[in-house]
């Protein structure tokens, strides 16, 4: 609820004065001459399930982030310097190569993988240790299968099949299949799984080498992601799948085509109870898993309780924030901020698909990120006195709070240290933490994620500047943003209801948590300065 009062908007110092309104029409800008009430009672627009904050801290990674020690190249244990900046995220989306696991056709290797010698089994139990989640992404040809196709169409990004294969019939995708057996029989839950089924490799490499050891539901891994956008149309038909051939590979790895494929083929063989995780779509089209789903539909049946048989748990896109378009494959010149973006729009349109089907996926958003080099088209710019880096972590604090708004239920940013660094290239600059530190990004994750990971959303109270309300228990803090690009701030007078006291915490680049500041509560109501960095009101009633 608005209630007419007080309200006073000004522009910093040589920024525009164009509003959030004038940048995208979508956003309602408060009209002069009004406060916002967020106290006890006040009407908002409610989360349908609510989400706690930390869900949306998610990160992509590789295994020699975890166990690559630069002063000793050859060791294969936990690099602490990386897992503490690991530590500031809630979740780690592994980019796993296939190559890794099956460096030989029908040949499982874990700890030590014959390909790198990384230990997977040594990563996922320090994971599960520090409590974060790990979403394995299988992605990649192994080098053996990339090797059937011709010479000039080799690439590991291919489609997941030998080549001359049937796309569009599961069983062409059984190899796989059957490595994903593998892992869910080795990291899920199920210990029940029949170990003559269960496979390693066990021939050393070389003296003193370590041996592989079969070892059946270690319980460390519960979600499992097949591929990382099979829908790339930028390398032409040998590497892109139509929504038809992507659900037929889908269906093998889910459950060997419904157990159609043998007792060593699928996910859910292993272990019924892990979750699948579609790939992340590049082109963030809600029709390509709708047409997913008529596949299903007619190749998978109805199951008895009159649900479509679908071969994925969970949906899962991709989405930068840019001034192109993803679905017009029209190039972008900058990045965004995430609410001027198509992102909220996008992330709707999803939600409310998976809300349609009858089991209700949930929706996860696995790739979110800007570079830091100003020649990228994806880059976060220098915005009035802040800098590139500090306008990165606006844009990500901000793309948090904007999925966990749109009913998103987690988000993974890319990524943990920039690809490449100082290259101009897209994506090649998107690192949150470099040389052991972490930076603003992942400073105001972590500092976040202490002040109030476990609060769940409740929903959005105003729109600009942005209010959200998040709860845990009978504790209740408010984000206030100004959804904007400009460097406008705004003073707000805001009405608190029966509170007696309140508190403002605000992100600071290079600290573990944010320190409060107690406001002076007159007659039930603050006044504060609002930014485009996202600041967080604690209110106590007592």
């Amino acid at each position: 609820m608005i209630i007419p009062l007080f309200f006073v908007a000004m522009v910093l110092s040589g920024c525009s004065e164009r509003s959030a309104k004038q940048a995208n029409p979508q956003v309602a800008v408060i009209p002069d001459g009004d406060t916002i009430n967020i106290g006890a009672g006040n009407k908002i627009q409610p989360a349908t399930y609510p989400v706690p904050l930390k869900n949306m801290f998610g990160v992509n990674s590789y295994e020699w982030n975890f166990e690559e020690n630069p002063a000793a190249m050859n060791e294969r244990t936990i690099y602490e310097p990386n897992m503490a900046l690991i530590k500031s995220f809630s979740a780690m989306r592994h980019y796993m190569n296939w190559n890794k696991l099956e460096n030989t056709e029908g040949n499982y290797t874990y700890n030590p993988t014959n390909n790198g010698s990384w230990n997977y089994d040594l990563m996922y139990t320090r994971c599960k240790q520090d409590s974060i989640l790990v979403l394995a992404c299988l992605k990649n040809l192994p080098v053996w299968m990339m090797d059937t196709y011709p010479a000039n169409q080799r690439d590991d990004e291919n489609v997941p099949v030998t080549y001359g294969a049937d796309l569009t019939n599961p069983a062409s995708y059984v190899v796989q299949a059957r490595t994903a057996f593998q892992f869910a029989a080795r990291y899920g839950y199920n210990k029940a799984v029949n170990p003559t089924l269960v496979k390693v490799d066990t021939r050393p490499r070389r003296a003193n080498d370590q041996a592989n050891q079969v070892k059946i539901g270690m319980g460390l891994i519960k979600y499992i992601e097949c591929g990382n956008e099979n829908d790339r149309w930028w390398k032409g038909d040998k590497a892109t799948q139509t929504p038809e051939q992507y659900a037929a590979n889908l269906s093998a790895f889910y459950d060997g085509h419904k157990g159609t494929l043998g007792n060593n083929s699928g996910v859910k063989t292993a272990d019924p109870n892990m979750q699948v995780v579609m790939t992340g779509l590049a082109t963030a089209d809600v029709e390509y898993v709708k047409r997913m789903v008529a596949w299903c539909k007619v190749n998978r049946g109805i199951k008895r309780d009159g649900k479509i048989d679908l071969c994925f748990d969970i949906i899962n896109y991709h989405l930068y924030a840019n001034d192109g378009s993803v679905f017009t494959h029209k190039k972008a010149t900058t990045g965004i901020a995430p609410e001027l973006s198509e992102s909220g729009s996008v992330a709707d349109s999803f939600v409310k698909y998976a809300n349609s089907l009858p089991n209700k996926p949930e929706v996860w958003v696995t790739e979110v990120g800007y570079d830091i080099n100003p020649r990228s088209y994806q880059h976060a710019p220098a915005i009035g006195n802040k800098t590139v880096l500090e306008t990165q972590a606006d844009w990500i604090l901000r793309s948090s709070l904007l999925y966990i708004r749109n009913g998103v239920k987690r988000l993974f940013f890319y990524q943990l240290f920039d690809a490449f660094p100082n290259k101009e290239e897209q994506y090649a600059t998107s690192g949150l933490a470099e040389n052991k530190k972490r930076r603003p990004a992942a400073d105001y994750i972590l500092q976040a994620t202490k002040l109030m990971g476990n609060y769940n959303y409740v929903g959005t109270i105003s729109q600009d500047p942005l209010i959200d309300k998040y709860q845990n228990g009978s504790k209740i803090i408010y984000t206030l943003t100004i959804p904007d690009q400009t460097g406008r701030v705004g003073t707000y007078t805001l009405e608190l209801g029966s509170a007696k006291s309140a508190f403002i915490y605000k992100p600071v680049p290079g600290a573990d948590m944010m320190t409060p500041t107690k406001l002076k509560v007159v007659n039930g109501k603050v006044t504060l300065q609002i930014c485009e960095t996202p600041c967080f009101l604690q209110v106590e009633s007592k």
